[in-house]
């Protein structure tokens, strides 16, 4: 809609946007992001911010409403667009646009009014049967992420939560996909139903290729990492026969079972490249004399590893013990 008007966010109007939404549903488009929940009284409450408005539409419907001192149309028209999306069996990705773009920002007046409007809609939007999930923040401390998740489900009466991150801290340019894998595995335990990956380019530049592959894998592991917590069925099956693979030196297995095969085995032959390699009880951190696994087998192997055997040589320890007179410390001999 933005370029039917060459850009000039001030020029847009609710017929224009109304039919771009109708020529993309369509399509066949199966959800749109919708930023309605950026009203005019609620732009006043980011002069203050530290990093202001922050997403593209949410910073054209402010610059909208500003320039012609009027509420949102896509607020005044939200049941209208509920008709349309119906018909078209299109989801509602309701957009924070003034969700925070940095930590100081986090949980402020602004985000919550904003996710107060988002209950709203999704009310309205439930009432003509068209499908919602919330979009969700952004840049948010981790002491403050479960306020959000918490709020949201109880405002928005538990629609989908659908969240970039958040990223936990700032700093971190060149490592986003890090920063926010910490924030979305949190958000996840407590309950986001989708979440929108980050890569190392964020804040910095278009992501290639490999910045796709490595933000893509880091929010696979943040999502099993919560999936673990939340005790999600076959979950735990997955760690557990990693864990056996690599107890029992199954390099092989190890590397199929790897969430990225191929960077599994690379890093393991970067080392140890010789094809032995993949059969030998050791790898090139601790090497083939101090490795805890092997030592760990060993011991299994001399002593026992069931319950019968354990009991046996406890019960063997104490008879020893005993007849060195119960004597915690022994004199030292000559």
């Amino acid at each position: 809609a933005l370029e039917k008007v060459d850009g000039r966010a001030e020029e847009l109007t609710w017929e224009i946007y109304k039919d771009t939404v109708i020529e993309q549903a369509e399509q066949g488009v199966d959800y749109m992001t919708v930023h309605a929940g950026v009203r005019l009284p609620y732009v006043p409450l980011t002069a203050n911010r530290k990093t202001g408005i922050v997403s593209r539409g949410g910073s054209i419907m402010a610059a909208w409403c500003l320039a012609h001192h009027k509420e949102s149309f896509l607020y005044e028209n939200f049941e209208e667009l509920c008709e349309i999306l119906a018909a078209y069996d299109v989801t509602y990705s309701l957009g924070d646009g003034l969700r925070p773009g940095s930590i100081a920002d986090a949980n402020d007046e602004a985000q919550f009014a904003e996710l107060r409007t988002l209950g709203e809609l999704n009310r309205i939007a439930k009432r003509c049967n068209v499908q919602t999930m919330i979009e969700g923040p952004g840049h948010v401390p981790m002491h403050k992420i479960k306020e959000n998740i918490d709020l949201q489900q109880e405002i928005c009466e538990e629609a989908p939560f659908y969240t970039l991150g958040p990223l936990t801290t700032d700093v971190a340019p060149a490592y986003d996909h890090i920063t926010s894998g910490i924030g979305a595995a949190m958000i996840a335990w407590w309950g986001t139903a989708m979440l929108c990956y980050v890569t190392p380019k964020e804040h910095l530049g278009l992501p290639n290729r490999d910045d796709v592959k490595t933000g893509v894998i880091t929010y696979k592991i943040a999502a099993h990492a919560a999936d673990l917590a939340k005790g999600h069925p076959g979950a735990q099956e997955w760690d557990d026969a990693l864990s056996d693979a690599r107890f029992e030196f199954r390099w092989e297995d190890q590397f199929n079972l790897a969430l990225d095969p191929d960077t599994a085995r690379e890093f393991h032959d970067e080392t140890l490249p010789a094809e032995p390699a993949k059969t030998a009880h050791f790898c090139s951190m601790c090497g083939p004399k101090f490795c805890s696994m092997k030592i760990s087998q060993d011991i299994r192997r001399e002593h026992g590893s069931s319950k019968g055997e354990i009991e046996e040589g406890m019960a063997q320890k104490s008879k020893e013990f005993a007849a060195a007179g119960n004597r915690v410390y022994l004199p030292i001999a000559d």
